[in-house]
């Protein structure tokens, strides 16, 4: 059947052929558009980035220009830091003169026939009982706190490497002495344990609280074997003894030092001082010389002015200042000539000491952990150490018609040995220690702390030997079960609270400004004014914790040791690297912008910014915002800034934007230091507050970047 009258007409070949030649050369012109079109655009962007280029070019070349006069300004600025450095020899000076006029009978701990003299004469008195230790021990932990806190605040070319020695051995000795004169009071005390007999048990029981020490002993007087554990209520802490121990003469030790002189003395490295010729007169710099840093670095810190290095377990960093000159800003070019001419010995600020820049390390040197040993570079004691001791109960006194009879033996305090020592039962099994401790109300631990013991013979914490650990965080008590009578710990890890997640440097007032650093745990929040600062709160969820380091006025250095005590630590050491996964910057942008944050912080806030991930490693990238008054920073009022220690220059994304970018922000120019490019945006009040802005000020405010690391650790 043949198809309707309403089927297509069947296309001849010839229009075929017409439709085909159409369909190409429609297709032909299309792609000649899509072509021209596409020239066009690529030479509209070539001539965009030419633009561009020349426009960078013009800029880099006019930075170059201003750049002996731009940093001859910031020397101006930069003599601030010398200014302080003075400031605080000339205190020390004072505070040592003040001592000596004093003449109140305590000893210079820094002059060594005074510390002796001390030393011998206390060692001397042998019969003291335990409440005039522990007062003399709180004179003791002070001076050790005054040489430990001159060997981190005074500036490494003042400290000679004997006097570093002779500070070191004077703490030890002075820790060894106050451990001997605890023994002796305990020895003293058992003597006459049956006048501290309770009268339920009939037990000698002691606890004593202060404010650097709890002293708790227990005497088995009574030798009851139904005996099974003791706690001494006003401390909370207590002991189950085996039977064999619970029949026995001996007498339990629970003796919480709220510092810890066990562990061993942290290292003070070994400063030397080398002079060399300046490579640029007007720079303020730090340049680090590692065994793993490029050939170029290293040259570059042969350059260096003065040179100060420290070598600690096969690391070796080098600070430089350049040397101090006024420059005429009309003269930039005779600069440049003369500043290989000239040398001059300007040292180092003394902030640099809180936290060196660590970049490298010597892998051939790095210590191997073994199993069951505690890495104190990843975890820190907190919250002291407990000594608990079983001890021989020397004979007691007994009246026998009339008279007082006791057996003296001049033995000294004996440990009573648990386990026995004896071959045949060297392989035998005895039951645990049982042992519950309070934690310090004045420190935190985040985490649930791991317990360590002391290992005498080895010098390091174990955590073999302790079982059954069980924690309660609410009533901040711990109880475990030991193999034998341990000295105990309690760690945590260094770096919980690393990296942290944001900070802010807001200034509040004249000379005032409120540093806060938000962690994974808590929210630290310090106030600086003038030299000096104080911890202005610590929220952990929702709550403020550490009432007792609130509100108090210290030193920069003083803060941190505090806070480190009490468990909060957020200054990295020179080994946070390899437990943190940071966001790694060279040294010379990392801390010139510390000093010159530092110097701006009068009247400029800054901030956290995450564009700094995603900067590299030689630049580093943060908020900026003029604040002149005591409220918040509102959010479009920061601005991005990106600086590498050499130049500086305002970038044209925000916070918000969605992807990262080195562009120039519009209308702005490049500057060879931070504070020139701020000054380009800044008011006239502002500038004026940074220059009359108190050089000790300055000072504190570097100390406490230099040792948080914020650039780096965020």
């Amino acid at each position: 059947m043949s198809g309707g009258s309403g089927g297509q007409k069947k296309l001849s070949k010839a229009e075929r052929l017409r439709l085909q030649k159409e369909e190409e050369d429609r297709r032909l012109i299309e792609e000649e558009e899509a072509r021209l079109r596409a020239e066009q655009e690529e030479a509209e962007r070539l001539e965009k980035e030419r633009i561009v280029q020349e426009e960078r070019e013009r800029l880099e070349a006019k930075d170059q220009e201003r750049r002996g006069t731009e940093l001859a300004e910031l020397h101006l600025l930069e003599e601030n830091f010398l200014s302080a450095r003075q400031w605080k020899a000339d205190y020390r000076a004072h505070a040592k003169w003040e001592h000596y006029m004093q003449c109140d009978g305590s000893p210079d701990p820094t002059v060594p026939q005074e510390i002796n003299t001390f030393m011998s004469l206390w060692q001397e008195n042998k019969n003291e009982d335990i409440e005039f230790v522990i007062e003399k021990g709180n004179q003791v932990l002070n001076l050790i706190e005054k040489l430990y806190f001159l060997l981190l605040d005074t500036p490494p070319n003042e400290l000679k490497e004997k006097v570093i020695i002779q500070y070191q051995e004077s703490i030890l000795e002075l820790q060894s002495l106050l451990h001997q004169k605890y023994n002796e009071a305990t020895e003293r005390l058992l003597k006459k344990a049956n006048t501290y007999a309770d009268s339920d048990s009939g037990n000698m029981e002691v606890a004593i609280k202060d404010k650097n020490i709890t002293f708790c002993i227990w005497g088995n007087l009574k030798k009851n074997p139904r005996f099974k554990n003791h706690m001494f209520s006003d401390a909370e802490n207590g002991f189950d003894l085996p039977k064999t121990v619970a029949t026995s003469d001996v007498a339990v030790r629970i003796l919480h030092t709220h510092y810890d002189h066990i562990s061993p003395l942290q290292c003070i490295p070994k400063l030397h001082l080398k002079v060399q010729a300046p490579e640029s007169k007007q720079e303020l710099t730090v340049l680090y010389d590692m065994k793993e840093e490029k050939e170029g670095e290293q040259k570059s810190g042969e350059d260096s002015d003065l040179v100060i290095e420290k070598e600690s377990d096969g690391r070796k960093s080098a600070i430089s200042f350049k040397d101090s000159i006024k420059i005429d800003p009309d003269e930039n070019e005779k600069l440049e000539e003369e500043s290989d001419k000239k040398s001059e010995n300007v040292s180092t600020i003394s902030g640099v000491q809180v936290a060196p820049l660590q970049v490298a390390t010597d892998e051939k040197e790095e210590e191997i952990i073994g199993e069951n040993i505690v890495d104190l570079h990843q975890f820190t004691p907190v919250g002291g150490v407990y000594l608990i001791d079983a001890l021989k109960l020397p004979p007691q006194a007994k009246q026998i018609n009339g008279w007082i009879m006791v057996e003296l033996l001049d033995v000294g305090l004996e440990t009573y040995p648990y386990p026995p020592e004896s071959e045949e039962t060297e392989d035998a099994t005895y039951p645990r220690i049982g042992v519950t401790l309070r934690l310090l109300d004045s420190v935190i631990f985040f985490e649930e702390p791991v317990v360590a013991r002391w290992d005498s013979a080895g010098k390091q914490w174990r955590t073999d030997g302790i079982s059954d650990i069980k924690y309660k965080m609410k009533e901040k008590q711990i109880s475990f079960e030991m193999d034998a009578f341990y000295t105990i710990t309690l760690l945590q890890d260094a770096h919980l609270n690393m990296p942290y997640q944001s900070w802010e440097l807001r200034p509040n007032g004249t000379d005032e400004l409120l540093f806060t650093v938000v962690t994974a745990f808590a929210e630290v929040q310090m106030q600086i004014k003038g030299n000096q600062c104080m911890l202005s709160s610590i929220t952990v969820d929702g709550s403020e914790k550490l009432s007792h380091l609130t509100g108090k006025w210290t030193s920069p250095i003083d803060l941190t040791i505090a806070l480190k005590k009490a468990g909060v630590n957020i200054f990295p050491s020179d080994y946070s690297y390899k437990y943190v996964c940071v966001n790694k910057k060279t040294p010379l942008a990392e801390d010139t912008t510390y000093q010159q944050m530092a110097l701006v912080a009068s009247s400029f806030a800054f901030s956290w910014s995450k564009w700094n991930l995603a900067s590299g490693q030689d630049q580093v990238v943060f908020k900026v915002s003029e604040h002149l008054k005591t409220n918040a920073v509102k959010d479009e009022d920061w601005s991005l800034y990106m600086f590498n220690g050499q130049r500086a220059q305002r970038l044209i994304i925000s916070e918000t934007s969605e992807a990262f970018s080195e562009d120039l922000a519009n209308n702005t120019e490049f500057h060879s230091t931070l504070y020139h490019l701020i000054k380009d945006f800044a008011s006239e009040e502002a500038i004026e507050k940074v220059k009359k802005a108190s050089c000790l000020f300055i000072d504190a405010v570097y100390q406490l970047l230099i040792a948080t690391r914020v650039l780096t650790y965020s």
